[in-house]
C-alpha cells in the first residue's frame, strides 16, 4: 500500500471515531436534560402537594 492511502484511511478512521464520539455526547446530554425535566416536575408537584 502506498503512504498516501494509509494515511487516508487512518484519517478517515480518526474522523469516524471523532464523530461518534460526539454522538454519544450529544445523546448524553439529551438524556441529562431529560433527567433535569423530570426531576423539576417531581419537585414542582412535591411542593404542590405539600401545599394543600
Amino acid at each position: 500500500m502506498k503512504t498516501q492511502t494509509v494515511a487516508t484511511v487512518g484519517a478517515v478512521l480518526i474522523a469516524l471515531m471523532t464523530l461518534s464520539a460526539c454522538g454519544n455526547t450529544i445523546r448524553g446530554i439529551g438524556q441529562d436534560t431529560a433527567n433535569t425535566v423530570n426531576a423539576t416536575q417531581s419537585a414542582g408537584k412535591k411542593v404542590a402537594n405539600a401545599a394543600n
